[in-house]
């Protein structure tokens, strides 16, 4: 990306694990619960820290982590804004113990789809409204659309000497 970002917002992320089971076997399943933007985050250094837990699904919460927005990808925050769902993107890795650990969060669906060719884990999640209105306002002050020009055709059946 450009030289540091314009706007940088505090993010916790909630994960999700539960347990799939089939005839010898069990593996987790991971998923983004949501997501908490703020400059007060309780339990931002929190790493991994459960929160809830029952028969069903653990929850875990990872703090200290920023969506940090560039002018250069206000294009593709657009179509993200745009676009049937709009979300935020969580880059995660495996650990040791085999949990998924959130490594950043982008609004950037081109940086998403670098992370999965880079084999980390990505998981789409609505973008929480306070989120929105920050992005929102980012796009609009640096988003310069392109215009959209058409191709002349070239008449090619002029040029031939039939």
């Amino acid at each position: 990306m450009s030289a540091g970002p314009k706007l940088s917002l505090p993010m916790a992320v909630i994960m999700g694990r539960r347990m799939v089971a089939g005839q010898g076997w069990r593996v987790p399943s991971w998923r983004v619960v949501g997501l908490v933007a703020g400059s007060e985050l309780p339990g931002a250094e929190a790493q991994g820290t459960p929160v809830h837990g029952d028969d069903e699904e653990e929850h875990f919460l990872w703090g200290g982590l920023r969506l940090e927005l560039y002018r250069d990808a206000a294009d593709s925050y657009w179509v993200n804004l745009t676009g049937r769902q709009p979300s935020l993107f969580v880059l995660c890795s495996e650990d040791e113990q085999s949990r998924i650990v959130p490594k950043f969060v982008t609004a950037d669906q081109n940086e998403a789809c670098s992370g999965v060719e880079g084999n980390d884990r990505v998981f789409a999640a609505p973008i929480p409204p306070e989120v929105y209105q920050h992005l929102e306002a980012f796009v609009v002050e640096h988003n310069l659309p392109q215009e959209t020009r058409k191709r002349k055709r070239t008449d090619w059946s002029a040029s031939e000497g039939s």
